[in-house]
């Protein structure tokens, strides 16, 4: 038996008589349990070009959704290249297309921003509230 301090902050100190082995197995034992049940959020990209074709986007937004339905965040990014950078009301009015694509499921997390020659766009998924 050992005499382990429990709350090393309290005034005074308490201390308990336990087995100070089998204490840490199981504090080891609770928190491998609780890194079980946590999900790891990730970053996933989807890259468009502004003159994408109909069934490509269609592709491209399941792949989004399919994303999102994981738990994942998806990074739009549009590429532009040339003088496709002139018009970056194109490649926002695909970034917005995309959000109201995947409506109910994504929210918002950044506005599309042009940064060089590339526009991004972070969804995260919609969280649901339970009444």
């Amino acid at each position: 038996m050992d005499l382990v301090e429990i709350a090393p902050n309290a005034k005074p100190p308490v201390c308990k008589l336990m087995d100070y082995g089998k204490y840490k197995y199981e504090q080891a034992k609770r928190e491998k349990e609780a890194r079980k049940k946590q999900k790891v959020v990730e970053v996933k990209e989807v890259k468009l070009r502004p003159n994408i074709e109909p069934h490509d986007f269609e592709t491209k937004a399941r792949n989004a959704l399919r994303f999102l339905s994981g738990g994942d965040k998806v990074k739009v990014t549009i590429m532009f290249r040339g003088r496709e950078i002139t018009h970056p009301d194109q490649g926002r009015m695909l970034c917005l297309k995309l959000a109201e694509f995947l409506n109910g499921q994504a929210v918002i997390e950044r506005e599309p921003k042009v940064e060089g020659h590339n526009m991004v766009m972070i969804l995260s998924p919609a969280t649901h509230k339970q009444d």
